[in-house]
């Protein structure tokens, strides 16, 4: 099994999990963030820092691009054109605002989709439609458990 294929697979076993702001565990609730905190946790190891309270803006009046900052720091930059399974990808939800949605790619080609946690859906998988496509800010891998661990 490929890597990206572990990750896909660790994210659907989220699936159904309910969505609850600002919490990281498979089954009981999560949010965007704790989707991509516990695939960390179950592939790569221990995380890498303690995250701290956030609000449900994600710094939108400030501005401040934590999710992107965060990303840059803990995961490995990739061009926006290689898309692979298990790529973890940051959305915009409007033109200009800061990035704060998170996905985890699993399919790529014809049938693209992502598995995220979304507000009042828990962690669904969604098609990555031309309307989410448009919203992507970046795109990360997760780090091999060697580099991080």
């Amino acid at each position: 099994m490929s890597r990206g294929d572990e990750i896909v697979a660790e994210a659907r076993r989220w699936i159904g999990t309910p969505y609850l702001h600002q919490c990281a565990t498979r089954g009981a609730g999560t949010d965007c963030l704790g989707l991509i905190r516990g695939v960390w946790r179950a592939l790569v190891g221990p995380e890498p820092t303690e995250v701290p309270p956030y609000t449900q803006d994600w710094a939108e009046p400030s501005g401040e691009e934590a999710l992107l900052v965060a990303g840059m720091r803990f995961l490995i930059p990739k061009p926006m054109t290689e898309a692979a399974p298990g790529d973890v990808i940051l959305f915009r939800m409007r033109a200009g605002s800061v990035a704060k949605h998170l996905g985890i790619m699993a399919e790529v080609g014809r049938r693209e989709s992502f598995v995220h946690a979304y507000t009042g859906h828990g962690v669904i998988e969604s098609p990555l439609s031309a309307p989410w496509k448009r919203r992507i800010a970046a795109r990360f891998a997760f780090p091999d458990r060697a580099e991080r661990g």
